[in-house]
């Protein structure tokens, strides 16, 4: 017998008189906003331009709902037989994270090349608030009643309403609060990510690398004990594998940039890390050599001065 459980949710609307705002979209919405105040804030830390984050903040996320809902819907159709209109009922619930992620990253990696920002430093800066924006999200799990996890009597047990409940758990009152488990592991992937922007051992572009490994081993842990999940190969669920995907390509990655990516750390102002002009190269640097030509000699004439090269002042010679 549970000696403390987490309640049903009360609902899954704020009414305000006629208008009625889903906790769910809100959620979202509360998450996106705080992402990109950390990305304002950690890219004005390097120096940049904080606004250009708004305007990559902005085509990421919309593209992120309209990934992650196209995912969802393709897994399944069943759910939108007889109202296709419903795929546009997002408050609903119903988004594919990696389908959100891949294609909100892509779209956001775009938008800032688009706009000039040096790519490395513009990640670092940027994709410590996803995990962030993740934890908040996941509460609206909590207030639709969904992506909960296998029955359990534990002290944090969730209770679901009867008319809630998915097959074969009808029965059990209480389940595992996976919404909550990956709202606490997001949150501390987001402070992982946030000390390992002060080590300065990573090379600039690593925490894009980093966030996708601690995602994908996330995702794969609580995965093991969602039921919303029928489709199963050898056991796991298409998001595991999925995860266990991203986990590993993530370490692949860290590994090969830590090899290959930009010769400077994670950190390093913006103008310290771009060399040279928009037109070319870098600027030459003079050296000792760097002796102006004598515009009397001619680029032919290269005989050395009367006297020979011992005609040297005495004052200049070395001593014995």
């Amino acid at each position: 017998m549970t000696l403390a459980t987490i309640p049903p949710p009360p609902g899954q609307l704020i009414t305000l008189g006629p208008l009625s705002i889903h906790y769910y979209g809100v959620l979202i919405g509360i998450g996106a906003l705080l992402a990109i105040v950390v990305g304002r804030r950690r890219w004005a830390a390097l120096g940049g331009d904080p606004d250009l984050v708004d305007r990559v903040g902005f085509v990421a996320v919309l593209a992120g709902l309209i990934g992650g809902r196209i995912g969802y819907v393709l897994t399944h159709l069943s759910s939108f037989a007889g109202r296709p209109w419903a795929v546009l009922f997002l408050w609903e619930g119903g988004l594919a994270i990696f389908g959100g992620l891949t294609v909100g990253i892509v779209v956001g990696i775009w938008q800032a090349r688009r706009l000039g920002m040096p790519l490395p430093a513009a990640v670092d800066a940027i994709i410590p608030g996803l995990p962030l924006a993740q934890a908040i999200g996941r509460w609206g799990n909590y207030f639709n009643q969904e992506l909960y996890g296998t029955p359990t009597d534990l002290p944090w047990a969730l209770e679901v309403d009867p008319s809630r409940r998915v097959e074969p758990y009808t029965a059990f009152e209480t389940f595992h609060p996976t919404f909550l488990y990956e709202s606490l592991l997001n949150l501390a992937l987001f402070g992982v990510l946030l000390w390992l922007g002060t080590r300065r051992r990573l090379r600039q572009g690593s925490l894009m690398f980093a966030y996708l490994a601690g995602y994908g081993f996330i995702r794969f842990c609580v995965e093991l004990l969602r039921t919303d999940t029928t489709f199963r190969v050898l056991g796991l669920s298409r998001n595991n594998w999925i995860a266990l995907a991203v986990f590993l390509g993530g370490l692949a990655g860290l590994w090969w940039w830590q090899r290959h990516g930009p010769d400077r750390p994670i950190g390093t102002p913006i103008d310290a890390g771009v060399v040279g002009s928009a037109g070319g190269g870098p600027e030459p640097v003079a050296d000792g050599n760097d002796v102006p030509a004598d515009p009397a000699i001619g680029p032919e004439d290269t005989r050395a001065p009367a006297g020979g090269a011992d005609d040297i002042p005495s004052s200049s010679r070395a001593g014995p």
